[in-house]
């Protein structure tokens, strides 16, 4: 079960400093610190097959000759 993180007293050069790194990032602060402690502390483990349970939910399929598909665009390039 996820666990909810607080920190206190974050000094405001600190704090603005997250949150220009968050802004640079493309991210929320929340996001940001989320990547943070992923990158020092450890990422979450992929989940291939809940991955595939949400595409096949979505009803998202491929065609068969995707690969085709793809070689046929990058041979125009």
């Amino acid at each position: 079960m996820p666990l909810n993180l607080s920190i206190k007293d974050v000094p405001d050069d600190l704090a603005e400093a997250l949150k220009d790194r968050a802004r640079a990032n493309h991210r929320s602060l929340q996001g940001e610190l989320m990547a943070m402690i992923e990158a020092h502390v450890g990422a979450r483990p992929f989940r291939a097959r809940g991955l595939l349970e949400q595409v096949r939910g979505l009803g998202i399929s491929t065609n068969a000759n995707s690969v085709a598909m793809v070689r046929e665009d990058r041979d125009r390039r």
